[in-house]
């Protein structure tokens, strides 16, 4: 693992997920740009997952990325979604997708089916990490621990297998809580090598995983990538928080903090990256965009200098944790 979170260390990644026409419709042109743009700017770690559009964003991402050396760059995918040929009608955050159907499934033979669907959309012959995807309470409500258990019977012995025989360089959690997180790092048997914890490392939200995740993946020695840093959109204006439309009270919260922040002449785009990034157990934070000038302001975002003053007056109105890493230059 230490060579995977040494490659991934303060660098920002590319989620794909809304590749996958996650909220509009995206056009190929559109998205081919967009990666193409990303590739330019210097990314090179790739995240996607088979729900993302029924597959659409890991065909787009391989199509793209079958331009270039294999070796200069890295890719994650998930396993727990199978993609059939079947169709059905879509709706919420996928409503756009493809048709195909999806078809959650934990176990030992689909996962190797939903492995050998991503290689072959992806236009690969091995992944860097495989995450396995959404085994947690958001997704399956009381019965997630009934899920996890499947993972852990399946999925997880044969991500492990294939880590072996090197048709996958490292696995882990891929969700948008902590709990299923901080449950495979106290098992013996699962030892991922690093995870993918959305949503809840954030300006916005980071309490849990401050006091019980971030010590623990560190005790273990296992990195954590930040997905959905800016909580679904919301932090930069958006109506979507952590994927579904933000509450009155986030909406406030979030003004609040634009206010702080134009106070200090700063970007919240700008506070919300550095701030995912600067706990040391983090090795990259992966936000998602399907326009190309996004990307740029992403990276422009990760080398803006913010003054401390900024980051002690959320600690002082108890915004962020007084815990919280901060991105402070000395």
């Amino acid at each position: 693992m230490n060579n995977l979170h040494n490659a991934l260390k303060e660098k920002v990644g590319f989620g794909t997920a809304p590749l996958g026409n996650m909220f509009r419709e995206v056009s190929e042109e559109e998205a081919q740009e967009t990666i193409e743009t990303a590739w330019n700017q210097g990314i090179r770690y790739y995240d996607t997952a088979p729900l993302y559009g029924a597959g659409l964003s890991e065909l787009r991402l391989g199509e793209a990325l079958s331009n270039y050396n294999r070796d200069d760059y890295m890719i994650s995918t998930k396993v727990g979604r199978v993609i059939s040929n079947e169709a059905e009608e879509k709706e919420g955050l996928f409503e756009d997708a493809r048709k195909n159907k999806v078809i959650t499934d934990y176990t030992e033979d689909a996962t190797l089916r939903s492995i050998e669907q991503s290689l072959e959309r992806l236009k690969t012959d091995h992944l860097d990490i495989v995450y396995v995807h959404d085994i947690s309470p958001d997704f399956h409500g009381d019965e997630w621990i009934s899920k996890f258990d499947e993972a852990r019977k399946g999925a997880f012995r044969v991500l492990t297998r294939l880590r072996e025989e090197g048709v996958i360089k490292s696995w882990g959690i891929g969700v948008n809580t902590t709990e299923p997180i901080e449950l495979a790092l106290e098992l013996e048997e699962a030892n991922p090598d690093l995870c993918l914890q959305a949503t809840n490392y954030t300006l916005l939200n980071h309490e849990r995983a401050l006091q019980r995740l971030m010590p623990t993946a560190q005790e273990k020695g296992v990195g954590i990538v930040v997905g959905s840093p800016y909580n679904s959109g919301v932090l930069l204006g958006g109506s979507h928080y952590n994927y579904e439309k933000a509450p009155s009270e986030i909406l406030a919260k979030v003004e609040q903090l634009n206010e702080i922040a134009r106070d200090h002449n700063v970007s919240l785009k700008a506070a919300a990256l550095q701030f995912s990034t600067a706990h040391p157990a983090v090795t990259s934070v992966i936000p998602g965009s399907t326009r190309p000038d996004r990307i740029k302001e992403d990276l422009a975002a990760m080398r803006t200098e913010i003054p401390s003053s900024f980051w002690q007056e959320l600690v002082e109105k108890q915004f962020i944790s007084p815990q919280a890493p901060l991105p402070i230059r000395k």
